[in-house]
């Protein structure tokens, strides 16, 4: 027999079986038997059982900002209990982000729901004890700090594993914990700068661009999320758990699609060529009479399309536009053809007729239309959230959509320290009288 964190993993041979209950299940799987403690089963609407897959892992998340919250949300979002802990009387720092209403963040709240948390000083000896009983409870620990700092309080995942052999540690940061510039401070526009999306997005003539979105934070947080559910079916198998590094630079360069083979293979040095692609053509955003489209016209077969649909047949009749290659490097003087079409025409109009032609056609939407698309409706990709202080709002649900497993319901982000008491009762099972003395000594 064999102990590991929160289950407990036998050695059986080839055995197959899954076994629900409703309180707890076990699951019986190729040589390892899991038992999993606490698992309630919710009911959706229509009375069926319903769990979520990462139902019965908790995870302790020292997540600040946006890189690893936006790991742990998505590990909420399926059915993890995220335990978010936070400075007492600070918080994390994205709760001095903007928006505000009523004084809550609405930059926190977009993506911290459905988690707990508690404040629990870490400079201090005490914080630190409370800490380690709770990785003995615990599955996951996630944290996006410059490397050395949790090993100079004693809590990194080395470690750590002496605690909770089975314990999985996550780490963001700028450049890696194994890395040359290790120390350096890393924010999603360094990453973006030093990665080498800054270099390629914009338009010729405009300086090296930002995405729009904090993109090396989204994909350093999504990348930590595929490296945690991977690590936890390792510790399936093996039982052993493991660290895992996450650097936003990596992740920069590993998103930047074809830039860099075609660099490497080709020698010639990606520019900025604003919304073209650099190999498909034509594949770029248009001007209509009332605002603009996109056109992504992916082979030579949907061209033939395009030029009937709207009534470009010349077009077909050119050599240097007759296949892709071709209109790639013929795209000076193609867009400005396709482009007077578009410009006496109505983005809806456009879009109808391309469209029933089957051709890859959109409009570029502001986030007010895709408040109002339908499709978005249809998907549930937007939810309302009932905050204690800041109200109701609408933020963005999860795109993750599985059969047996819905994400029906949302709660709000946390307030400050909301679950200090609850936690450290329901998990460590300490006194409320232990717990008001803590308060008293500013150790949560």
């Amino acid at each position: 027999m064999r102990f590991s964190n929160r289950f407990l993993n036998f050695k059986v041979e080839s055995l197959f079986i899954t076994f629900f209950k409703l309180k707890s299940f076990s699951v019986i799987h190729s040589k390892n038997i899991i038992f999993y403690e606490n698992i309630n089963i919710e009911h959706n609407n229509g009375g069926k059982r319903m769990v979520k897959p990462l139902q019965g892992i908790r995870v302790l998340d020292l997540g600040h900002v946006l890189s690893m919250p936006t790991c742990t949300m998505q590990l909420a979002s399926l059915g993890a209990e995220v335990i978010k802990i936070e400075r007492p009387g600070l918080g994390d720092d994205a709760r001095r982000f903007g928006p505000f209403i009523n004084g809550e963040s609405g930059y926190f709240i977009s993506i911290n729901c459905n988690k707990k948390s508690i404040t629990l000083d870490l400079k201090k000896e005490k914080g630190k004890d409370i800490f380690k009983e709770l990785v003995k409870k615990v599955d996951i620990v996630t944290e996006n700090f410059r490397p050395g700092t949790m090993a100079k309080m004693g809590l990194d995942y080395e470690n750590l594993k002496k605690i909770n052999h089975g314990i999985i540690y996550a780490s963001i940061s700028g450049f890696g914990h194994k890395s040359v510039d290790k120390k350096r401070p890393g924010y999603d526009i360094i990453a973006q700068a030093v990665g080498g999306i800054m270099a390629i997005t914009g338009y010729p003539d405009s300086p090296p661009t930002r995405t729009g979105f904090s993109a090396a934070d989204i994909f350093s947080g999504t990348f930590s999320t595929i490296g945690i559910l991977a690590a936890l079916r390792y510790r399936d198998i093996t039982g052993e758990g493991q660290s895992i590094d996450i650097s936003m630079m990596d992740s920069a360069v590993s998103v930047l699609e074809n830039a860099l083979v075609r660099y490497t293979s080709t020698g010639i040095l990606p520019t900025r060529i604003g919304s073209q692609h650099p190999s498909i053509t034509p594949f770029d955003v248009f001007e209509t009479r009332d605002g603009w489209v996109v056109i992504a016209i992916g082979n030579d077969s949907l061209w033939k399309k395009f030029c009937k649909a709207a009534n470009l047949e010349i077009l077909l009749e050119n050599p240097n536009y007759s296949t892709n290659e071709k209109r790639t490097e013929s795209y000076q003087q193609l867009k400005p053809i396709i482009s007077k079409w578009t410009k006496n025409i109505s983005s809806e109009s456009i879009i109808s007729q391309l469209n029933e032609a089957g051709i890859p056609v959109g409009n570029v939407n502001n986030v007010e239309d895709i408040i109002h698309d339908p499709n978005i409706k249809l998907r549930d990709m937007l939810v309302d959230i009932e905050h204690p202080v800041a109200g109701k709002m609408t933020i963005v649900n999860s795109p993750i959509k599985l059969s047996k497993s819905e994400n029906v319901d949302v709660s709000p982000a946390p307030l400050l320290g909301e679950h200090t008491t609850d936690v450290l009762k329901t998990i460590l099972g300490l006194s409320q009288e232990n717990i008001d003395k803590l308060k008293k000594e500013q150790i949560v």
